[in-house]
């Protein structure tokens, strides 16, 4: 039980484009908003579906695969951790963020008509 402390897997579909940063040391972080649902009945029997987002981060060789292969509306896998940080923004104030570090990453759905081959 000690390897799943911090372990985060999700299934879901981007809700734009990732958004790549490059930093002056080298490093290359891709950042992802990633969208999963749920459908279930309510307790009157309506059908209710629930959409929740979530942050996410991918660094460096994965940061080129999202680069590379992912855009709005592609359905991915990932497994990471649960990660909190803060910044202060340009107006001064703190600013605080909860995403996941992406540790694995798996395209799904369709591939792309240049991936087939």
């Amino acid at each position: 039980m000690y390897t799943i402390r911090n372990r985060v897997q999700l299934i879901g579909h981007l809700g734009q484009d990732p958004e790549i940063k490059q930093f002056d040391s080298g490093k290359k972080a891709a950042h992802l908003r990633v969208a999963t649902n749920e459908h279930y009945r309510d307790v009157n029997g309506e059908k209710v579906s629930d959409t929740q987002w979530h942050r996410a981060i991918a660094w460096n060789k994965l940061a080129d695969i999202a680069e590379k292969y992912l855009f709005k509306g592609s359905e991915i896998a990932l497994e990471g951790k649960m990660v909190n940080r803060q910044y202060t923004d340009k107006k001064g104030d703190k600013q605080y963020i909860t995403e996941i570090q992406i540790n694995e990453l798996l395209i799904l759905g369709k591939k792309l008509p240049e991936l087939q081959q």
